[in-house]
């Protein structure tokens, strides 16, 4: 993993004028595609009606995150974009298709640096030919040759175990630790999660994938941490303790709109005063978009649609982006209600809400919109 980063940070340097590597350490790396020159569908070319831009502006370079596992290069590093451009997602999508080996990374990034350069229609680099050439030795002094002598029985991954495990125990000094600022009942959460994962681990009952449960850990840490969170916004129940499993109360909105005006009509009679969400996560996730439901009250108006389901680009995969996190989806939803205008349906018949409905309603929508296209409305709609 060092010679691999040493080989990119030598060819791909801070002053490389097409492909720089921004930052790198043994578990994240940040990259940026310069576009320079570019004239393709992605440089900032015209969006179509009613539809925002989403490439990156002419000028902006295309910022590339990469989390690499200690378990790499058997799993394979987890990549996002910051950008909702659907072409860019699948570039990363396409890494799929690449054979797992030894310089796994590099020949990630092989096919990155050339895909970008086809989308944007600019020259294939010559230094991306630089990526196939052998690894650099290592340079050993006398106290690599001693460490070496001392760990020759140990894995081979042994050292890149360690800087993990010191990591979590005893943050560097200048560097928050991960687990900064969650409070201790959501703490133990976290770790009954990890236990539950070894065990499942243990007994031969894995399920989901690295990178869906990589990136699910990081969401639940941000949103414990997060003030919106913590301000009692929202809540978050795993359904049992399922990482791909979320309930969310929306325990907030708008307090000039008529749903929240429901919302204390509904506590009087019923005692809840909330919003349940139902958050459904795939092993493919963050390249997929989770499925959302309202699971109750049931609602009218809100771009609510039969059994729950919610009519929202950015819960397809057409609107969505591996770059969007959880709470900024969250807080999306919360505002999409109040915008079309969402109104409790006290005394409706709650069975017509379920999963099923749900997926079938969804479905539809998602056919309709790849025929149709999406409509935004006019500012002074809402």
């Amino acid at each position: 993993m060092r010679r691999e980063l040493k080989l990119l940070e030598s060819i791909f340097h801070r002053g490389h004028e097409r492909f720089r590597i921004a930052s790198a350490c043994l578990d994240e790396l940040s990259c940026e595609f310069l576009l320079a020159g570019a004239g393709g569908a992605g440089a900032g070319a015209a969006p179509g009606p009613h539809l925002p831009p989403r490439g990156p502006l002419p000028g902006d370079p295309v910022r590339i995150h990469c989390n690499i596992t200690e378990s790499y290069p058997a799993v394979p590093p987890i990549w996002s974009v910051e950008s909702d451009d659907p072409n860019l997602a699948a570039v990363l999508e396409r890494l799929v298709d690449i054979k797992k080996g030894n310089t796994l990374l590099l020949q990630h990034l092989k096919r990155i640096i050339s895909d970008l350069c086809k989308l944007y229609n600019l020259p294939q680099h010559p230094d991306v030919e630089m990526l196939d050439q052998p690894l650099p030795a290592e340079q050993c002094t006398q106290e690599d040759v001693s460490s070496e002598d001392e760990d020759e029985e140990m894995p081979e991954d042994t050292e890149d175990l360690d800087h993990y495990e010191m990591k979590e125990e005893e943050p560097a000094e200048g560097k928050k630790s991960e687990d900064d600022g969650i409070g201790k009942e959501n703490l133990a959460i976290l770790e009954k999660i990890k236990k539950n994962q070894r065990q499942d681990y243990l007994n031969g009952a894995v399920s989901g994938s690295v990178q869906a449960t990589d990136r699910l850990m990081k969401e639940l840490r941000d949103i414990y941490r997060s003030q919106s969170f913590k301000g009692g916004n929202y809540a978050v129940e795993l359904v049992n303790d399922s990482l791909y499993d979320w309930n969310v109360k929306l325990l907030k909105v708008d307090q000039d709109s008529a749903l929240h005006n429901d919302l204390q009509i509904l506590k009087e009679k019923e005692g809840a005063d909330f919003i349940l969400l139902n958050f459904s996560f795939k092993d493919n996730f963050p390249f997929d978009p989770p499925f959302v439901r309202v699971v109750s009250p049931v609602l009218s108006g809100g771009y609510v649609l039969g059994g729950g389901a919610i009519c929202m680009e950015l819960l397809t995969k057409q609107g969505w982006s591996s770059a969007y996190s959880i709470e900024s989806v969250i807080m999306q939803i919360s505002a999409t209600l109040v915008k079309g205008k969402a109104r409790v349906q006290f005394g409706a018949n709650k069975s017509q809400y379920s999963l099923t409905r749900a997926q079938q309603s969804y479905k539809s929508l998602v056919q309709i919109h790849e025929k149709n296209g999406w409509y935004t409305p006019p500012k002074e709609d809402g």
